[in-house]
């Protein structure tokens, strides 16, 4: 753990990265506290008003105060990222780890299944899915997110595990009779971890991308706000023509910021934990 303090905080990409996100995280948290409104949906004064003291990021075309949904925008982003993002992730690992282990036709069974999910174009699926729904919330959206981007992650543990599984250390465990549930978790899950930690970052940026996809083609939660939704609404109501430019410029620089800091940490692991890439 040291080792990797230490390395961690002489990587500037891991710095970049860490320090963005962690703004955005802090403001999704103490936001909506530090908000004049409780409800980012509410009339709360004249429209299109420009930012100003009681409107630090102006409003709406109907009133309603950006600021605010930019903050609760913001938690159902990180919520989307993490609980889509680890969905996808965990269901991931649960696949790779029994094909590669198991192999035979349990482990071609599970891989014609993650082909056949992998060819479907998942963005339309997506919609497919998200359309027949009489009601989407921010979980429901996450959950589809999730049971729909597992497919690479589950390949690529598979591959990793095939390695894993014919090493010096994980013949000696099966020598010494561990069932393969504590081999798989004691013996081969340790030595992919950093592997692990990269996946759920890349996941986290793809479940938040995804949202946000869903979200401008009108398709996201049927209540609440999310940054995609206000870049639909300020799209939907001519806020780019009009120049109401506080509208549709904040969800759009945090969304690029969140997944750029995602982008930067996921180098930077990889310089961290590879010692032949590391930042001398």
């Amino acid at each position: 753990m040291k080792e990797f303090m230490y390395f961690a905080f002489k990587n500037t990409k891991f710095k970049i990265g860490l320090s963005i996100l962690l703004f955005f995280l802090i403001l999704a948290t103490i936001g909506p506290y530090l908000s004049h409104y409780k409800d980012p949906l509410e009339y709360v004064s004249m429209s299109n008003l420009l930012p100003n003291k009681d409107n630090w990021l102006g409003t709406t075309t109907f009133g309603q105060d950006v600021f605010t949904q930019f903050v609760y925008g913001l938690r159902s982003t990180f919520f989307i990222g993490l609980f889509g993002g680890g969905l996808a992730t965990i269901i991931g690992l649960l696949i790779g780890f029994i094909a590669g282990y198991r192999g035979g036709w349990i482990d071609e069974i599970l891989m014609m299944l993650t082909n056949i999910l992998i060819v479907i174009p998942t963005l339309a699926l997506l919609i497919i899915i998200a359309a027949y729904l009489p009601y989407r919330g921010i979980g429901i959206q996450s959950v589809i997110i999730g049971l729909t981007a597992w497919p690479w992650t589950a390949r690529a543990v598979r591959a990793q595990t095939l390695s894993l599984k014919s090493r010096e250390f994980v013949n000696l465990a099966k020598i010494t009779a561990l069932p393969p549930l504590k081999i798989v978790l004691e013996e081969i899950a340790p030595n992919m971890m950093s592997y692990v930690v990269m996946v759920f970052i890349l996941q986290f940026a793809g479940a938040i991308l995804a949202a946000v996809g869903l979200d401008f083609i009108g398709l996201g939660p049927t209540r609440g706000i999310s940054l995609g939704l206000m870049l639909q609404y300020s799209v939907l109501w001519n806020a780019i023509q009009l120049g109401i430019w506080w509208w549709f410029i904040p969800p759009g620089l945090a969304i690029t910021m969140i997944v750029s800091s995602l982008y930067f940490l996921n180098i930077g692991l990889d310089e961290i934990f590879n010692p032949r890439l590391r930042e001398e």
